[in-house]
């Protein structure tokens, strides 16, 4: 699918946000200070999956002043994926950079690896280094990884990484169905569909300075298994 990028790109920040009143201000200004060196236009979309916490209020006040910053709230919480589609359906740019709202890398990837998006279709960032999980957590992502590589015969060494770039036509007219973090796996799915190519870019994550974490929720692990079985049968039925 790939073609060389060639001219001053434009790019849309997708950042879905679920409680984030202590992180996102500064990810946004972050974001506003880079964005100028990596393309010619650019916009930030922040879709808030139903935050009861100040988030919403604080994005939509730093958007009533920024014309470049894009706010859509859900009216309830989707655990992750349907804040995922929506800002993916919402940017309008050549390329999207995804991550998630609490900054988890640093300016120097987001720098270093954007320019590789002019010859892969999708960048998706993965750790260099293994921090410190608990034995549960690790299990977990064990047990998650095998069965993503054995039921989608995926190889992508961080699939649910909080960090993406990928080109707008990789995404135009996909319809995401899950609901759940599973939506990182389908999209790679619907990428395979188009033989899009990809690179694995490895950084360090950043520690979350603020806020929490809710993706080993149990509900959000419940929904994200469930995802994972319901687009597994859609690909055996053709459906």
């Amino acid at each position: 699918m790939s073609e060389k990028l060639n001219g001053n790109l434009s790019v849309s920040f997708v950042l879905p946000m679920f409680n984030e009143e202590e992180n996102i201000a500064r990810t946004i200004n972050t974001l506003k200070s880079i964005a100028g060196r990596l393309a010619g236009e650019y916009e930030i979309v922040v879709v808030d999956d139903a935050s009861i916490d100040g988030s919403s209020d604080l994005v939509r006040r730093m958007a009533e002043k920024d014309g470049t910053l894009k706010l859509y709230r859900l009216s309830e919480n989707t655990k992750f994926g349907g804040a995922f589609a929506e800002g993916f359906s919402r940017a309008s740019k050549d390329v999207i950079v995804y991550m998630d709202s609490d900054l988890p890398v640093s300016i120097e990837d987001i720098e270093a690896s954007f320019p590789l998006i002019r010859e892969y279709d999708i960048v998706t960032g993965y750790s260099k280094v293994k921090k410190g999980d608990t034995i549960k957590r690790k299990f977990m992502s064990l047990v998650y990884n095998l069965m993503i590589q054995t039921l989608f015969g995926m190889n992508i060494k961080d699939i649910n990484s909080g960090y993406k770039i990928v080109r707008r036509e990789v995404v135009q007219g996909v319809r995401f169905a899950s609901r759940s973090p599973f939506v990182d796996v389908e999209l790679f799915v619907h990428a395979a569909k188009k033989n899009a190519s990809i690179k694995q870019y490895p950084l360090i994550f950043n520690s979350r300075e603020g806020g929490k974490s809710y993706i080993a929720r149990l509900p959000v692990v419940i929904a994200t298994f469930s995802d994972m079985i319901k687009l597994r049968m859609s690909l055996w039925t053709g459906k």
